[in-house]
This record gives structure tokens, C-alpha cells and sequence, in this order.
């Protein structure tokens, strides 16, 4: 994740080589460094220095990388012939590189040859079974296609070899949620969590899923990982504050004619709604009366 600091660097450095300033080497090691995507000004500045023998040449090895990194450039922007021109000067410079191989899957990708491109992954696979880049370019091609059921097995296929993919397992969690596979992206969150327990995002998620999935259980289940979240961000989350008061709600009507062990203790959702009204004077004044209806439809 790009700081504050770096992107207000980036920033300055792209208005000054945009300004004619100089300094566009810069500016593409630094687009490269904090793997931003700035395709358009990543092309533009990059053609700039390889179509200029002498620039290009100052480089030493680096110029290699730039052709590289304007060929990906060049098919973000579907210039497909300048990526094809730049994919070719690097194919003749290394013949058998694997790296220049998955350049010309990508191009293939780019051009909507599907089948010729998942050929050239399958080849480079048969060489190196572990490149990561591959296996997430097979989830990339099948959500290109409108195939979601394919990427989700091309992700359980991945997170089978590289368990320990926070990324994937999230993505992996989001894709579940967006077919309301909620039981699946709950087992994903659980692992995100296991793996990373100070992150609330991933707290917040699990919540927000098994509050969907309802029951009693869910719902108490999600009510502590709001808590949680809560504590993790030092009470300053106004969706899992809400959530605590909404999982109170739908508990208390479960709860009817139950045992008192089965209630809610009331302390909780109470510090909640005051927290959220506390938030709702400060930030969105105009929305307070809105809030409060709310909270007395929940009977919080």
C-alpha cells in the first residue's frame, strides 16, 4: 500500500516531468518501485526515453526494464503495437527468457486469444510449476471472461501451493460474497484472521458475513468480531459500531421466550448507539435525527 509521503512524491515528480521539468527516469522508477498503475503516463514518458538513441542508451541494463514496463503500459492503454514492437526487441535480446514469455501470454491476453494464451502459461508452467505470476494470470483470464466459478477453482488450485497468499484468500473471500456464498467466504476470512489477527478489516468482513448468514449463533458470533473491530480501531469504526446495534436487534427477536442466559447484555449495544450518536453530531449533523429513528426502530 503507497504511503501519503510516497504518493505526494509521486505526485510532485509527475507534474515536474509533465511540466517539462525533467526527470522522467524518476518518475518510471518510482511508478515501478511503489507498483502503482499509471499506464498513460507511464507510455508517454517511457517512449519519450526509448525513442531517443542517446537516453535510451544511458540507461546500461536498466533499458531493458523500461521496455518491459512500457510493453505492460502499452497494452493497459490497448496500443497493442507499440507493447508487440517492444515485446519483440526483448524476445531478440533474451530468446528463451520465461519472463519475455509471460509478456507475450499477456499480449495475447490483451488481444482476447484466450485459448493461445492459457497454451503459453500452460507451456511456462511445465518449467517452473511454483510462478505465482502465472497462476494468478489463469484467476485474472477466467474474471476477464465472465467465468467466476473458473477463477474460483483457479484460486483454490493457487492458495492449494502458496497458503500463506493473504491477497488471494481475500479475493478469494470477495468472489464468494459477490455469488452470496457466504458459508465458503467465511472459512476465508477465518483464515485471514488466524493469519493476520491485528487487521480489522478482516474482522469486520467475517462480521458483516455471518450477520448475513443469520441465526442465533452467527449473529452473537458476529456481534464479538464487531466488538473486536471496534478495539481495533480504537472505537473510531462507525459500521461495525452499527453492527453491534443491529446484531442486538435481530438477537433480542431470536432471543424471545428463551432462557436469560440466551439474552443480550445491554451494556454493549448501549455504549454503541452513544458512540454512534457521538460520531453523528461531529461528522454528519444533517443525518443525526436519521440515526436516532433508526437506533429506536432497532429498540436500541
Amino acid at each position: 500500500m503507497v504511503s501519503k509521503t510516497e504518493e505526494t512524491q509521486l505526485n510532485r515528480l509527475e507534474n515536474q516531468v509533465d511540466n517539462g521539468g525533467g526527470g522522467a527516469w524518476d518518475y518510471l522508477c518510482l511508478v515501478r518501485k511503489l507498483k502503482v498503475r499509471r499506464s498513460e503516463k507511464v507510455l508517454k514518458h517511457g517512449l519519450s526515453i526509448l525513442n531517443d538513441p542517446k537516453k535510451r542508451s544511458s540507461l546500461g541494463p536498466d533499458e531493458w526494464t523500461l521496455y518491459e514496463q512500457v510493453a505492460v503500459a502499452a497494452m493497459d492503454c490497448q496500443c497493442l503495437d507499440v507493447a508487440k514492437d517492444c515485446i519483440k526487441v526483448l524476445q531478440k535480446r533474451f530468446p528463451e527468457s520465461k519472463r519475455v514469455g509471460r509478456l507475450e501470454a499477456l499480449l495475447l491476453e490483451a488481444k482476447g486469444f484466450w485459448e493461445e494464451a492459457e497454451k503459453v502459461y500452460s507451456s511456462l508452467l511445465e518449467d517452473n510449476p511454483l510462478d505465482q505470476v502465472i497462476h494468478k494470470r489463469r484467476v485474472a483470464m477466467a474474471k476477464a471472461q465472465g467465468n467466476i466459478s473458473g477463477a474460483i477453482e483457479w484460486l483454490n488450485k493457487y492458495l492449494e501451493i502458496f497458503m500463506a497468499d493473504h491477497d488471494a484468500w481475500r479475493e478469494l473471500a470477495e468472489t464468494y460474497v459477490s455469488l452470496q456464498m457466504y458459508k465458503q467466504a467465511a472459512f476465508c476470512y477465518e483464515e485471514l484472521i488466524l493469519s493476520q489477527p491485528t487487521v480489522p478489516l478482516y474482522h469486520l468482513a467475517y462480521a458483516d458475513v455471518l450477520y448475513t448468514l443469520g441465526g442465533l449463533e452467527n449473529l452473537q458470533t458476529a456481534k464479538k468480531y464487531y466488538a473486536s473491530t471496534i478495539d481495533l480501531t480504537g472505537g473510531k469504526n462507525t459500521r461495525a459500531l452499527l453492527g453491534i446495534c443491529l446484531c442486538t436487534s435481530a438477537i433480542a427477536q431470536l432471543s424471545k421466550g428463551r432462557n436469560k442466559e440466551d439474552k443480550e447484555n445491554p451494556e454493549l449495544q448501549s455504549l454503541a448507539a452513544t458512540a454512534l450518536e457521538k460520531e453523528f453530531k461531529q461528522r454528519a449533523p444533517t443525518k443525526l435525527g436519521l440515526l436516532i429513528s433508526t437506533l429506536k426502530s432497532l429498540k436500541v
